[in-house]
């Protein structure tokens, strides 16, 4: 009786020792760091298996399918992004994967962009394509749905890097990115936008002409304070950058501006047509946005690039002027010595 009795507890700790070592001892191999795992819609459970294997997270593939087989796990697996560190069991890989308990990725998106590249940054790390982000760019009835339209949808991306779910559509993340866009406008810039009659579409058009114009934080306010000098007399805005975006729009790349580039037929041309163009030329940063809000008050009607980096400004022709010849000087003795140093 003693006997049949010890062999009964004997064989009560055996298997309970195994099932606990089945359950919860660590089974993923040994690695520094996290390593992600995609489980792409519509994944079988071997499917599953097979991803854990190809990213080298499983030690003891049998005991993870019995594990799963036994609770019934194996038929609850949900499709997403998750990360893993080394010494995680199989009832922790599995709980993780059967309740969907996701990590979300990164989606940046870049400042000064046309829309092409900001569709290839936010789809970097997405299920989605470039070509899906750029579809709900040109969506007219989502444009609508988020008080805008196509031709200024892209430029309500607002440059920052955000965190999703891998399997977040990509309409559903214009709409995101366009909601957080609107409680930056609503927090920094509404008021002074009001205060100069610019429509949340006005004061992104010209915030982007202002992003292409300088890379100079500093001079940004007084730059857009020179275009709103122009609009207010109601002359030709005369922006390079936009003269730039019509050839890419006719081009397909950016290349230097000749004399003759100021008269294409091109509804961007603002050399030609006056006023803000028909839609922003990129996504303005958070900087260029702040500072077209705030931009200066001055009589300053032009500007020109300076040797030094930035731009020299001027009240009348005759001052732009004179900078203007100092800048072809300087870039005369920059390509000579370039050609000198050359031979």
């Amino acid at each position: 009786m003693y006997r049949i009795l010890f062999f009964v507890l004997s064989m009560g700790i055996l298997l309970g020792t195994g099932a606990i070592w089945l359950l919860w001892s660590p089974n993923t191999l040994p690695f520094e760091g996290n390593r992600s795992l995609y489980i792409p819609r519509g994944s079988t459970f071997s499917s599953v298996v097979d991803s854990l294997q190809n990213r080298q997270l499983l030690q003891r593939i049998w005991t993870f399918r019995l594990v799963g087989q036994a609770t019934g796990w194996k038929d609850q697996m949900k499709a997403g992004h998750y990360v893993f560190s080394s010494g995680a069991s199989n009832v922790h890989l599995l709980q993780t994967l059967r309740k969907g308990l996701q990590t979300p990725v990164s989606v940046r998106i870049p400042a000064g962009s046309r829309r092409d590249r900001i569709a290839r940054s936010a789809a970097a790390n997405m299920a989605f394509t470039a070509d899906d982000f750029l579809t709900a760019l040109r969506d007219s009835a989502l444009a609508s749905e988020l008080s805008t339209d196509t031709l200024h949808l892209f430029s309500y991306m607002l440059p920052e890097t955000y965190q999703f779910y891998w399997l977040t559509e990509a309409d559903d993340v214009v709409r995101q990115i366009k909601k957080e866009f609107d409680h930056f406008f609503e927090r920094e810039l509404a008021s002074e936008a009001s205060d100069r009659n610019l429509t949340h579409d006005q004061m992104v058009s010209l915030a982007a002409i202002v992003e292409w114009e300088t890379n100079v934080d500093a001079e940004k306010s007084r730059v857009a304070g020179v275009y709103l000098n122009r609009l207010q007399k109601r002359w030709p805005l005369q922006a390079d950058p936009t003269v730039q975006y019509a050839l890419i729009e006719l081009e397909g790349n950016r290349r230097r501006l000749f004399y003759r580039d100021y008269r294409i037929r091109h509804p961007y041309n603002t050399y030609l047509y006056r006023g803000l163009p028909p839609g922003p030329i990129t996504n303005p940063s958070p900087s260029s946005l702040r500072a077209t809000a705030a931009a200066e008050d001055h009589d300053f009607m032009f500007f020109v690039a300076s040797p030094d980096g930035g731009h020299s400004f001027n009240v009348d022709l005759r001052g732009h002027n004179r900078d203007a010849a100092k800048l072809r000087r300087y870039l005369a003795e920059r390509r000579r010595t370039q050609a000198s140093a050359g031979r």
